[in-house]
């Protein structure tokens, strides 16, 4: 690699994309020699930074990977970056995926990257949602001396346009929780007579509204007291200065799976 990264940014045309090529526009360390999207989106052809509002960056949208790149940033569809994985997999590019709702299969395809390139597979490239992520855990470990036990909720508030629900980073809380916890049912909402709330199950709910970036909420309850574990988006402006981070880095690393907490140093 060169000592700038070369990166491209897979769904440039979408809001993510967008912040992100305007953001790492800016970045020194980072140069965005590619930015991709979809034939069907219309926007092929078009200057990313134009798109992004940053102005002509002589970056034209393009429907496929072009050759001067060192490491893509994934912010696009189940679709999208399960293509896009191919072709880093095929040419040993490094991968930042940050699309979520990926079905078992699309995830080996995602994952075999880290075969031949570097690799940060992340529900949530916010820093905070990462940190909160591990207090989670560390928390959730602590707990399980309880006496009485301790019941885990788990709310999270996104906008009106978010496809999958529960989040993925919820899903993620509720792994990392459960590992610790061994909870083997997962319930998302309760409706009608259920009976008494096991201990075994973490609870998701899903509230969608308006133009909420992203909030998580995780909730221990115990037997005369509760500990609320809560991160806020105000922008998404924070998972755009994430996946740089990671972008970040990733430059020069060895081939392998890595994490948002070796970004973070935890």
């Amino acid at each position: 690699m060169t000592d700038t990264a070369r990166i491209a940014i897979n769904g440039a045309g979408g809001r993510m994309g967008r912040r992100i090529v305007a953001l790492a526009h800016a970045d020194p360390a980072l140069a965005v020699t590619a930015a991709i999207d979809a034939e069907a989106s219309g926007l092929v052809g078009q200057d990313a930074g134009e798109l992004a509002g940053i102005g002509t960056i002589d970056v034209a949208v393009s429907a496929s990977l072009p050759e001067n790149v060192d490491l893509v940033v994934d912010f696009s569809t189940p679709e999208g970056l399960v293509a896009i994985a191919e072709v880093c997999r095929e040419r040993g590019i490094g991968l930042v995926a940050a699309t979520t709702g990926l079905e078992p299969p699309q995830q080996a395809v995602i994952d075999a990257v880290a075969e031949v390139a570097p690799l940060i597979v992340a529900p949530n490239m916010s820093l905070a949602v990462n940190l909160t992520m591990k207090l989670a855990a560390d928390a959730a470990r602590a707990l399980k001396s309880a006496p009485e036990g301790v019941d885990v909720e788990i709310v999270e508030r996104h906008h009106r346009f978010k496809q999958d629900s529960p989040s993925g980073t919820a899903l993620k809380f509720g792994e990392l929780i459960a590992a610790e916890l061994q909870q083997t049912r997962h319930v998302h909402g309760r409706q009608g007579r259920v009976g008494e709330r096991p201990q075994d199950e973490i609870g998701y709910h899903a509230l969608r509204t308006g133009d909420n970036v992203g909030e998580h909420t995780i909730v221990f309850g115990m037997i005369g007291e509760t500990i609320d574990l809560t991160v806020r988006g105000q922008t998404r402006d924070s998972y755009a200065y994430g996946a740089i981070a990671a972008a970040k880095f990733l430059t020069g690393k060895d081939p392998g799976s890595y994490t948002m907490n070796d970004v973070l140093g935890l």
